[in-house]
Order: C-alpha cells, then structure tokens, then sequence
C-alpha cells in the first residue's frame, strides 16, 4: 500500500540523534552547565516564587487586609 518509500538518511540527523540516546555517557559539568542549572533550576523558581508573594501582598494591601504568610 505504501511501497516505493524508501527514507533517505540525513547524515546530521542521524549524529544528532545517536548524540541524544547518549547523552548520559558523554556529558561533561562545566562552568557552562553549571551555570545553566543555577540559573534555570534555582534563579528563576525563586524569582516567579517572589513576584507571586508579591502580587498577592499587593491584593491584599489593596483589600485593606493583613498578608498572608506563604512557606
């Protein structure tokens, strides 16, 4: 029904795609990466953590009531 499709590797896809399935065994820590992880995996939580006290302080102030403690 589907004949005559033959797929014709990409020689960049396929490095691509074996440097994926091991990525585990040829990943290096660096300062980049380092880097990458503090940024992305502590900074920005704690940042979006902080605006949404902040927002829900500012509702609360202009409520006229007391605010709320979070963590």
């Amino acid at each position: 029904m589907g004949g005559g499709m033959e797929v014709h590797k990409n020689r960049w896809i396929e490095e691509w795609n074996a440097g994926r399935e091991n990525l585990e065994f040829n990943f290096r820590w660096t300062r980049r990466s380092l880097a990458v992880v503090g940024l992305f995996g502590l900074a920005v939580p704690i940042l979006v953590y902080k605006g949404i006290v902040r927002e829900f302080h500012m509702q609360d102030e202009d409520a006229g009531r007391p605010y709320r403690k979070f963590l």
